[in-house]
């Protein structure tokens, strides 16, 4: 009897020791879990600070060129990095793709030469391209864009990863959704972010339970940021102890059967 009033001690101790209540789960809280809120209505307005990405080193940039040049006049329409005509003897749009900004940050472009792109944002190098292209072809029309914005994500997550995308403006709640969410046991309150700035890494934690986290500088995912999701503490006892206790009730189970049959049948 001792012994099944201890197994039952220790199963209900695990029960309530591996639970993990909807604060530690939902996003961005303001105490109204447990309120009926007014629909149709704007409870709270944030300001977002956001800060437009600036170009570095290693970017890899798609920059198109369109004009209504001739071809055999339009010095962009044999450059690789997708020269084409929108009309007159234009051949076409030629298939984009991407170049290196070197480590001085620049890019290179036929007679124009080398152009310095490090620290704009891709709406400064297009009108900076924009204006240049406009010495040399008829009414140019340049588009960039930035293939390389990636950001990884490990931990408690249900895919691990680097996620590459074209997008510099993403949020740490769409970081996730690339992920493919968070795990039940990840720790949302003390997410881990390694962030590169020039030669330095830094490091800090973000609470993704709280909402007031909108308005923080760090709502938005910066370039080659490494997220980390580290667990609950319940997750040891949710995953092993948890596995472990059916395999464990059943041997001692297994053991008082024995134990009372022999107790009960001293002479066999």
């Amino acid at each position: 009897m001792l012994i099944r009033n201890l197994i039952l001690f220790v199963t209900v101790a695990i029960f309530f020791v591996s639970c993990v209540g909807n604060k530690r789960l939902v996003y961005l809280q303001k105490d109204d879990l447990h309120e009926n809120q007014p629909k149709d209505t704007v409870l709270r307005e944030y300001e977002l600070t956001y800060h437009d990405y600036k170009i570095q080193p290693q970017d890899i940039l798609s920059v198109q060129f369109n004009s209504i040049t001739e071809e055999d006049f339009d010095i962009f329409s044999d450059f690789g990095m997708g020269g084409g005509n929108m009309g007159g003897g234009g051949g076409g749009m030629i298939g984009l793709r991407g170049e290196l900004v070197d480590p001085h940050g620049q890019i290179g472009f036929p007679v124009v030469g080398k152009i310095k792109v490090q620290g704009m944002t891709i709406f400064e190098v297009q009108d900076t391209l924009q204006s240049i292209a406009t010495q040399y072809v008829e009414d140019p029309v340049v588009k960039v864009r930035l293939l390389n914005y990636r950001f990884t994500i490990l931990g408690e997550v249900n895919g691990e990863g680097v996620v590459t995308t074209q997008n510099t403006r993403v949020t740490f709640m769409e970081a996730i959704g690339m992920a493919g969410g968070l795990t039940e046991l990840a720790d949302r309150g003390t997410v881990k972010v390694v962030r590169q700035k020039g030669d330095q890494a830094e490091i800090f934690y973000i609470d993704l339970l709280q909402e007031e986290f909108i308005e923080s500088e760090d709502f938005y995912v910066y370039q080659n940021d490494i997220i980390i999701v580290p667990p609950l503490k319940q997750r040891p006892i949710r995953r092993y102890y948890g596995q472990n206790l059916g395999l464990l009730l059943s041997s001692v189970s297994a053991i008082l059967f024995i134990g009372s049959f022999f107790g009960l049948n001293p002479t066999r």
